[in-house]
């Protein structure tokens, strides 16, 4: 059985084949939540380097604990989402031990029935993604996935800063128009 909008089998067959080591299932695994894990990282921590070692210690860490893991006790997505942020904040601590940490709030829990319906949702919005001009797709990506600013952006891409705010609107645009049909 697939978990409901994401390809390839659920997440429970997938930690049932990490558990006896199949590589496979750990790169499904991966392409699947890396993007996430290493996106909360990001916000907390501001740094893409340190996003990406903290992202490899939480999939590591799935990768050695699968076996632990109670399938029933939540969604696999909302525990790699606390973890990751957990880790970050210890980067964090690690790296500036007598800053204040902001807190990045996540939701306490998530229901399987809201799981499924964002699972769709971002099946749906991957698909909408495709469909928007490279440009606008790479402004949004770098935006959301990547935690530039829109400064940063046009630094980036050498594009004026108006050309990336439109870029990115108009993207935004779309994508409502299109979840909302």
């Amino acid at each position: 059985m697939k978990d409901s909008g994401t390809q390839g089998p659920a997440d429970s067959e997938l930690l049932k084949r990490i558990s006896q080591r199949d590589e496979t299932a750990m790169a499904s695994l991966f392409d699947r939540y890396a993007r996430i894990v290493y996106s909360v990282a990001l916000r907390v921590l501001h740094d893409p380097a340190e996003a990406e070692d903290v992202m490899q210690e939480v999939l590591m860490q799935v990768w050695r604990g699968a076996p632990s893991f109670i399938v029933g006790r939540g969604s696999l997505g909302g525990w790699l989402t606390v973890v990751a942020r957990n880790r970050a904040i210890d980067a964090l601590r690690r790296r500036h031990p007598s800053d204040p940490v902001d807190e990045v709030m996540l939701p306490a829990s998530v229901d399987l029935a809201s799981e499924a319906e964002r699972n769709t949702l971002m099946a749906k919005l991957r698909t909408i993604m495709h469909e928007l001009p490279v440009e606008q797709q790479k402004s949004v990506e770098m935006a959301f996935f990547e935690g530039l600013t829109h400064s940063e952006i046009a630094e980036k891409t050498g594009n004026p800063l108006g050309t990336v705010k439109t870029r990115i609107r108009l993207a935004l645009i779309s994508l409502r128009k299109a979840l909302q049909a």
